[in-house]
């Protein structure tokens, strides 16, 4: 057997073991608010005041309705009190229901938008969200879109305009787009991104050593930041999700806490026997290599300051 094989699955195994013990830096009963879920979808049943865009139908909205308020019955009562919603792919690029969620609610929401690059106007429509609370832009990453990137006159002024503004480029991306991002990165180096889920590592259940690498290696780019979200769709898709910790693990030492956020990814995550609460419960509770400032930082701080500007 390959030495390293071996040294590889003991690793593994040991990290899965650690990750189901109690945490010897647990965070004290004071701490364990204030809480934000850095991926979250809403949307109304109402679809007269906030209609669908052309192509989608209502039988996609499943569950057939995930409002603000439902949303509050699942966060609320394990201490998360400030979300960051991400534009819902049936309503196209009309952002109006996250909008009214965000103005409902002051202070309670952060907003991922999506908008048209093949549009003439992509950067006024940029600023124009920016104003009512944007601070993201989510783009899909398939390895064909992401390979065409370079050569789009409308992406390249998104990139640029992002570094400009502040702003973050949000990536819903495939484990085979990590190449074409990586070139992104290179080139727009002041440009922030956000790797929603992992890049989907494990949605097939394995997580190829060489998609965590390529991953990894995004971690170069002092601007680049990971989501570790989405846990009831990837890996055994079981809680307590204990096997995505060594890939977890392999996030907190390549970018830093730092640059880690966590989210639910709801509504999914509260479907099919799956929980909000065992989702924050990896992280806040069954990962011992993660420290209380680690932590704080994967739950709260990283998406304040990507999400939420202003004083803190």
């Amino acid at each position: 057997m390959n030495p390293n094989t071996f040294s590889r699955r003991a690793f593994l195994h040991s990290s899965l073991l650690a990750a189901l013990q109690p945490v010897s830096g647990a965070l004290s009963q004071s701490s364990t608010s204030g809480w934000i879920d850095a991926h979250v979808h809403v949307w109304s049943p109402d679809t007269k005041s906030f209609p669908l865009a052309a192509g989608s139908t209502k039988a996609e909205m499943q569950p057939p309705t995930f409002t603000p308020e439902e949303l509050f019955a699942h966060s609320k009562p394990v201490g998360v009190d400030r979300i960051v919603l991400i534009q819902m792919s049936f309503y196209g690029t009309d952002n109006s229901y996250m909008l009214h969620a965000m103005e409902k609610h002051p202070g309670v929401f952060g907003g991922v938008a999506i908008v048209d690059e093949a549009q003439p106007d992509v950067v006024a429509t940029m600023k124009a969200l920016a104003v009512r609370g944007v601070r993201g832009f989510r783009i899909y990453a398939s390895k064909a879109k992401a390979e065409a990137w370079s050569t789009s006159d409308g992406m390249k002024a998104m990139w640029s305009y992002a570094a400009d503004a502040d702003l973050a480029m949000c990536l819903l991306a495939d484990p085979e787009a990590l190449p074409a991002v990586l070139r992104m990165c290179k080139e727009y180096p002041k440009t922030k991104v956000v790797v929603d889920h992992f890049a989907r590592i494990g949605v097939k259940g394995a997580m190829p050593e060489a998609d965590i690498e390529n991953l990894c290696h995004l971690a170069d780019f002092k601007h680049t930041y990971v989501k570790t979200s989405a846990f009831y769709a990837l890996g055994s898709k079981k809680p307590p999700h204990a096997d995505l910790g060594p890939m977890i693990r392999r996030m907190r030492d390549a970018y830093g806490a730092q640059r880690l956020m966590w989210g639910s990814d709801c509504p999914y995550q509260v479907e099919a026997g799956h929980t909000y609460a065992d989702s924050i419960a990896l992280v806040r509770d069954h990962l011992d290599f993660l420290t209380t400032e680690d932590k704080e930082c994967m739950l709260r701080k990283t998406a304040e300051n990507l999400f939420f500007p202003g004083p803190h």
